[in-house]
């Protein structure tokens, strides 16, 4: 009888799986989100005249304050301090606050007339609020990986954190290949397009996020108390700002931050821009355009698991990661070719990105706990997360203009109310490019320094 009583709620399948499901679904709202507007560029350049340096900026807008207030940092402090509930529920109001701003921008509730800070009226109404947003969709992925590490560690941690990477990344999908045809099919027409309809839709999975975490909440508490745990953050863990200088000082969490910020600025900002790659580049209809790069993360639903599940049972994390970056400097270089442009190549390679997309995080995240204690893994992962905010905010920017920059011709276009002709997408695709190249010898130097410190990165996770 004492043994039950005795028994961790976390040793129960049906109780960390269902947590982890809970918690899955909340972040599934917030990439949704995230990638919202993107299929909707061509409509926005074409109704809105913006060009694709606004577009840049707006998208560049969800780390200003995450990267210059150093929202994430503190949102790491606040969750080794006041625990996983409290941040989970700020982060999701967060996401919510956010996203109003953006609705408020692409309806003109109110006239978007002159310039704000020398932006666009919309343009800087929307972009505050997609900052907004990442402050909160960032704070709840440190969450949520904190919360799987208290209840998958020494266990199927791996696993874990890949489902819930699936998971959210069907949001991902949701997100680009619904938008178009619920803009210009379902809720509007190709002259009038409905451009704020997904993003109420967008609110309304917000709201059940909310819901759903707060469910998971109670879930939460029954778990500390199977394990009698009466304060969710015992004074022994209490955070401190010495964590951060320990943390600071260790290489491998450096070579884990510059892996990070490499491998994701190849990869989230390239999907901002994905869809009107398909239009310009590989001449697929708008109407399906976003179906293409919805295959990617469709892909990681069951690959990242699969890698994950690989990285528990028989370890070689280090490998993981570099087959991943060398895969991604392939694919962009494929891309960037002008003449390699048909379809059925773009689908080609959007599928190998997905297996590149599943490879790396499956074996990125599960790394950190091996290299920082569990009490300062709030900190870690918002650290991490604030050095990939450096290139989540800038490429955005960086591909918007090389794509003014390269392609003179449209801007012209618009000035004179002409025709616009297609994009040439050919240096942004060597600039994703890249980052693969970068990322693949950060990612041999930490193969050495694992080998060199003995984290055990090569070594399974599950625990015998």
């Amino acid at each position: 009888m004492t043994n039950v009583i005795n028994q961790s709620l976390r040793d129960s399948k049906a109780a960390r799986w269902g947590a982890l499901a809970v918690v899955s679904f909340t972040m599934l709202t917030g990439y949704y989100i995230n990638y919202v507007i993107s299929p909707l560029k061509p409509l926005l350049e074409e109704h809105f005249l913006w060009t694709s340096s606004d577009f840049g900026l707006w998208n560049s807008a969800y780390g200003w304050f995450n990267v210059f207030f150093l929202m994430l940092i503190f949102g790491g402090i606040i969750l080794d301090k006041m625990g996983v509930r409290f941040t989970g529920i700020g982060a999701s109001i967060t996401m919510l606050i956010g996203t109003i701003f953006q609705y408020i921008a692409i309806e003109e509730v109110f006239p978007m007339d002159g310039l704000i800070f020398g932006i666009k009226t919309q343009i800087a109404v929307g972009a505050f609020g997609f900052a907004v947003f990442g402050v909160g969709v960032e704070v709840a992925g440190i969450t949520v990986s904190k919360i799987i590490v208290k209840w998958f560690k020494g266990k199927e941690l791996a696993l874990a954190m890949g489902l819930e990477m699936a998971t959210a990344r069907m949001g991902t999908a949701l997100a680009l290949a619904l938008p178009l045809p619920m803009a210009t099919a379902w809720f509007g027409t190709q002259a009038e397009p409905a451009l704020s309809t997904p993003i109420v839709f967008g609110l309304a999975l917000l709201v059940a996020g909310i819901v759903a975490f707060l469910w998971y909440t109670t879930m939460d508490k029954k778990l500390e108390k199977s394990e009698g745990i009466k304060d969710e953050i015992s004074e022994e863990d209490e955070f401190k700002i010495s964590d951060i200088f320990f943390i600071l000082k260790n290489k491998g969490f450096w070579l884990i931050a510059l892996l990070c910020v490499l491998f994701y600025s190849g990869v989230f900002p390239f999907l901002y821009y994905a869809t009107d790659l398909m239009i310009n580049k590989y001449n697929v209809s708008p109407e399906f355009a976003g179906t293409i790069p919805s295959l990617l993360p469709f892909g990681t639903i069951i690959l990242t698991p699969l890698f994950g599940s690989f990285y528990d049972r028989k370890g070689k994390g280090a490998t993981i990661m570099v087959i991943g970056s060398v895969m991604l400097l392939f694919v962009h270089i494929f891309f960037s070719i002008p003449s390699f442009n048909h379809y059925l190549a773009a689908i080609t390679l959007i599928i190998l990105l997905g297996i590149t997309f599943s490879l790396v995080p499956s074996a990125m995240w599960p790394s950190v706990p091996k290299i920082i204690p569990e009490k300062q893994l709030g900190t870690a992962y918002a650290l991490i997360f604030w050095v990939q905010n450096w290139g989540l905010m800038g490429v955005p920017l960086l591909i918007g203009w090389a794509l003014d920059f390269s392609n003179p011709e449209v801007l012209l276009a618009k000035a004179n109310g002409t025709e616009i002709p297609v994009y040439d997408y050919t240096l942004p695709m060597m600039i994703f490019a890249g980052t693969g190249f970068l990322a693949i010898i950060v990612a041999f130097m930490l193969k050495a320094e694992d080998k060199k410190k003995g984290y055990g990165l090569e070594l399974p996770n599950i625990q015998k």
